[in-house]
């Protein structure tokens, strides 16, 4: 399968699972036992709205290379059918632009860049979310 031929959605949904699962890593690690309490603090990264606010602090620091956004603009130029009822449109792009991001970063076996990525996300979080 050749990543560089799928289209934005098909990358976000790749990397909607991709980033997931890190981000459960981490809140698991932070030795959290109850799903409730899991759940609230993964939603603290994952929620369409975080992941905009993330994906702009990203972008307005530099932090991300000239492929990633290529990439993220792939995901957020998507033709999206549907949105979310607690999100606006412009986040909800965005957000899937995001996802499309690591959905590329997976699929072109860029484990290093994810890491580099979510480690920067988890200490940044706090300042810039919800």
């Amino acid at each position: 399968m050749d990543y560089k031929l799928l289209n934005g959605l098909t990358l976000a949904y790749i990397g909607d699972s991709v980033y997931e699962i890190y981000i459960r890593k981490y809140v698991v690690s932070l030795g959290k036992t109850k799903v409730n309490e899991l759940h609230k603090e993964t939603v603290k990264f994952t929620s369409g709205k975080n992941q905009a606010k993330i994906l702009h602090y990203l972008i307005n620091n530099n932090l991300l290379t000239d492929e990633e956004l290529l990439y993220y603009k792939r995901g957020r130029n998507s033709h999206v059918n549907t949105t979310r009822k607690n999100i606006e449109l412009k986040d909800y792009l965005d957000a899937t632009g995001f996802e499309a991001m690591f959905g590329y970063l997976s699929l072109s076996n860029q484990v290093e860049r994810i890491e580099e990525l979510i480690d920067i996300i988890i200490k940044v979080r706090g300042e810039i979310c919800d």
